[in-house]
């Protein structure tokens, strides 16, 4: 019973163990935070000031500013950004829709005032399509390019005679085998 010990065991940790747990903790430590973090980024920047008090219109206004494009922010709706502006353009939504207007009224609006950029999804026409479609028609019209470049080079190698002097090596090795 003498031997026996209690206590924990001695360990000795130099300052690559210590190091080597220190990145553990901090990583565990950033993981919570950004996952803390995300869940803070998930609400909407609607303030409880913007709120209409009818139910159907609320909806009516969120789901015209989930597809309006905040003008500072250029990849959120207004409905997600936290700008000045995109509140200001909260307000005029749920204010044009209390005068009465049509959801497609309130967005015509906003487009005849701030232009197609403002919505999210704006309407296929042929400048959008050309938009979208030119960087692909680029690209294909550049592979094409290059394989007849490459086609042409081929045919040019292969075409070229022998000169007489190289007709005459060419015998020459083939004679020699």
């Amino acid at each position: 019973m003498r031997g026996l010990l209690l206590a924990a065991p001695i360990t000795v940790s130099g300052p690559r163990d210590r190091a080597r747990r220190g990145g553990a903790a901090f990583g565990v430590l950033m993981a919570l935070l950004v996952f803390l973090a995300g869940g803070l980024s998930v609400g909407r920047a609607v303030e409880f000031d913007e709120i209409l008090p009818d139910k159907a219109m609320e909806a009516r206004a969120r789901a015209i500013s989930s597809g309006l494009r905040c003008l500072v922010c250029q990849n959120q709706s207004i409905d997600d950004s936290n700008a000045p502006l995109a509140r200001d353009l909260r307000i005029l939504v749920r204010e044009r829709l209390k005068a009465g207007d049509s959801d497609e009224q309130v967005r015509t609006f906003l487009v005849a005032r701030y232009g197609e950029f403002v919505l999210l999804r704006p309407p296929v026409t042929t400048t959008t399509v050309l938009l979208w479609g030119a960087p692909f028609l680029i690209l294909g019209c550049g592979a094409i390019a290059i394989a007849l470049g490459v086609r042409r080079r081929r045919r040019q190698a292969l075409a070229v005679p022998l000169s007489d002097e190289e007709k005459a090596r060419l015998e020459a090795a083939l004679g020699a085998d």
